[in-house]
């Protein structure tokens, strides 16, 4: 039988995949941090990495209390936008512009992580796991957060980078 012929299979799946975007996430972000030269576009990277981890060890903590089983699956998605992210990096000189293509790298990676996370809480809900409510939540609210952020950021480094040579 095929993996994904229930919503609670489905469900299990979509979980699956975001806990691999996130575990791909926090290899990517040092690296992000480290050719980022805005102070605070680091900091932002450093502090996102913090919160990643987070959400991980959420992630851990309901699939275990719930007595769910992830699956082994690679987020193809993450990968993508990881290598987009990686190649910003090797083709764009240090700076401004740089930091600019990086915030841009960073948001898609959001919007990706808030679309999937709103599709598993709506699959959870569905499901009646209430115990993933919560921590589901407050993962959305982090994503949110730090693609807002990530906005006001941009508001600042797109002119640096629009004045830069």
């Amino acid at each position: 039988m095929p993996a994904r012929q229930t919503l609670n299979d489905l469900f299990i799946h979509e979980l699956s995949d975001i806990y691999s975007a996130e575990k791909q996430l926090t290899k990517a972000l040092p690296k992000m941090a480290r050719a980022a030269s805005n102070p605070d576009l680091v900091a932002a990277f450093e502090s996102h990495l913090t919160e990643t981890q987070g959400q991980v060890e959420r992630i851990d903590q309901f699939v275990e209390a719930a007595g769910l089983k992830l699956k082994r699956v690679k987020c193809m998605a993450m990968e993508g936008l990881v290598e987009e992210g990686k190649e910003v990096i090797d083709e764009i000189e240090k700076g401004a512009v740089l930091d600019a293509a990086l915030i841009g790298a960073a948001q898609k990676v959001e919007h990706y992580e808030i679309a999937s996370y709103g599709t598993i809480l709506t699959f959870a809900k569905q499901l009646g796991l209430t115990q993933a409510l919560e921590p589901l939540k407050a993962t959305m609210a982090e994503e949110k957060g730090a693609d807002e952020k990530l906005s006001a950021l941009a508001q600042k480094i797109n002119v640096e980078a629009k004045s830069a040579k």
